[in-house]
């Protein structure tokens, strides 16, 4: 079988119809601001109940990990959340916690027979990672992992931005 595909698309991740978007949430689950609130937002409370209900059986969700819902109105099938880290300059720990952002996303993804998922830059926004430092994570880091999906086909990295755009077609020539 061909490993996925890497697509870079420049939009709305709630408006992304692929079987399962990832959320950049926060460790409460509650929605946010962002990617989070945005999903929350147009998803629908479906999601934030089952969010709830995860929160009120494990506790809030630690940096890294990652937890499945459905996807309420959106057009997902699945939103995975995760939470990445704050950047506080590179040395404590953040390319290693992101990793962890998408391993486990990924990791969930494939247990769920995901066959494609939509990724956003999970940190970027108000939680300040650098946009290429966490792109070349993201990318570097599903990449290695693409040969232990055995269902996934398509993995898009959806760019809110122009520069975030530019930064993922750099780093994947020809998508």
């Amino acid at each position: 079988m061909e490993p996925a595909k890497l697509t870079v698309v420049k939009g709305d991740i709630t408006k992304i119809a692929a079987d399962a978007i990832v959320n950049a949430a926060n460790s409460s689950l509650m929605g946010g601001g962002g990617v989070d609130g945005a999903i929350h937002r147009k998803g629908g409370p479906k999601i934030l109940d089952e969010c709830r209900d995860i929160v009120a059986r494990q506790g809030g969700l630690a940096t890294g990990e990652a937890v499945i819902t459905t996807a309420g109105k959106l057009p997902a099938k699945y939103v995975i959340h995760t939470v990445g880290p704050v950047w506080r300059g590179g040395n404590d720990g953040e390319p290693g916690l992101l990793r962890n952002c998408y391993l486990n996303s990924l990791d969930l993804a494939n247990k769920y027979q995901v066959v494609s998922v939509a990724f956003p830059g999970i940190s970027t926004g108000i939680y300040g990672y650098p946009k290429a430092d966490a792109a070349k994570v993201a990318v570097e880091t599903v990449t290695e992992h693409l040969h232990k999906l055995t269902g996934i086909r398509e993995v898009l990295f959806v760019c809110f931005d122009e520069e975030s755009e530019r930064i993922y077609r750099e780093l994947i020539p020809g998508r």
